[in-house]
């Protein structure tokens, strides 16, 4: 492989990045979207559904996604995603119904599939080839930052906005951003991908050789298959739980205007999370097992407060669970060694959806009988049994947190 050191490509990588990333989470819609759900009559368990749906979309497609992105093209696949979220939205609002939100999640669905793997893939590959890849982390934390910071953007237009145009343009805002990032997305560098078919099979198409190679490493590689399962254990969890802190916010008593208000908070602490993940590179073993364990202890301290001021913790545990999100995707990205890094990295993605699906199920049941705090509160317990696996884990199994 040839090496090109020069600081202007990785600069100009890392603007791109960062501006896909802010504007594919400038989604006007996203902190107040389980609101217009929930004004336009459906239960919590509907909702719950919706999510499951949303879920098993991204599962349906995640894989093949991450094999086509091996064997065709990154980029274009990246340009193509935002395209179907922007459908969707314009649906929602112009007929609220559930149908047409389960409709609309399916697109949102298959938008985020072909983002997934092909993006963490793309970027691993451009350092790598610029002799930076030891640089993976820093610029994912920073992304992970840029999209909470359009999260956040959003939360802060969200109310004024629906106070002013309601729904419909609060929807019009989200396409309009969406159409914005496909056109970033254009300018991604693109290399030739290697080994997509086996010379000696012409006629398999790359798509799949490239399904079959990152199937085989991830079963033959116990450090590849490890990484995949530690990013599906520590994202899908907290991730769920995202869909419902507009329902918890509002249970604290604020009023629908504030709600986005609230949710503001949570994307400053994951804002926070995403900017130390240099730092979190740092962590042992057992340092990224406590990281876990502190941020499950703050979860369910804000949740059971009751009260507006509990999003201060939350806050805080959401800094935390996106660092360590942050730092399972490096580990995982440090792994691969083959040449189908999408389709592993899409891999993780389809083992998060999975586990999502399983979560939103149980979250729908457990809510309905005990209401958000208490289902917030519980969700916390996995991850004391992940923190206590990984703490228990010889040594010699496992290195730092993040390689």
């Amino acid at each position: 492989m040839t090496i090109v050191s020069a600081r202007v490509p990785v600069r100009r990588l890392a603007a791109t990045l960062y501006a896909y990333a802010f504007l594919t989470d400038l989604v006007l819609l996203y902190p107040v979207y389980v609101l217009l759900f929930a004004d336009t009559g459906l239960s919590v368990g509907q909702i719950s559904s919706l999510f499951v749906i949303w879920s098993a979309s991204g599962i349906l497609l995640e894989v093949p996604s991450g094999a086509w992105a091996d064997a065709v093209s990154r980029r274009l696949l990246l340009a193509l995603a935002p395209l179907l979220p922007a459908v969707a939205f314009a649906l929602w609002v112009l007929a609220p119904s559930y149908p047409v939100f389960a409709l609309g999640f399916v697109l949102w669905g298959a938008g985020g599939s072909l983002r997934s793997g092909a993006l963490e893939a793309l970027v691993f590959t451009a350092l790598d080839r610029l002799g930076a890849a030891d640089r993976y982390a820093r610029l994912t934390g920073r992304a992970h930052t840029a999209g909470v910071l359009g999260a956040a953007v959003s939360g802060a237009l969200a109310a004024p906005v629906l106070a002013v145009g309601g729904y419909p343009a609060v929807g019009a805002a989200s396409i309009v951003a969406c159409l914005l990032a496909a056109a970033v997305a254009t300018r991604f560098p693109e290399h030739p991908l290697l080994d997509a078919t086996p010379a000696d099979e012409p006629d398999d198409p790359g798509w799949r050789a490239s399904l079959r190679a990152g199937l085989a490493e991830a079963r033959a590689h116990p450090p590849v298959r490890h990484a995949v399962l530690l990013v599906a254990a520590v994202t899908a969890i907290w991730g769920g739980l995202d869909e419902y802190t507009g329902l918890l916010a509002r249970d604290t008593g604020v009023a629908t205007a504030t709600v986005p208000l609230l949710l503001l908070l949570l994307w400053s602490g994951m804002t926070v999370g995403g900017l130390l993940a240099p730092l979190g590179e740092r962590l042992t073993r057992r340092g990224y097992a406590g990281l876990l364990v502190f941020a499950a202890t703050m979860l369910a301290a804000g949740a059971l407060w009751r009260h507006p001021a509990g999003f201060g913790l939350l806050a805080v545990a959401f800094a935390a669970f996106q660092l360590a999100t942050v730092l399972a995707d490096a580990r995982l990205q440090a792994r691969i060694a083959g040449p189908a890094r999408a389709t592993v990295t899409s891999l993780a993605g389809m083992a998060t959806d999975l586990t999502i699906v399983a979560f939103y199920a149980g979250y729908g049941l457990l809510a309905a009988g005990t209401g958000n705090p208490v289902a917030f509160a519980v969700s916390a317990v996995p991850y004391l049994l992940v923190a206590l696996l990984l703490a228990a884990r010889r040594p010699a199994q496992s290195g730092s947190a993040s390689r």
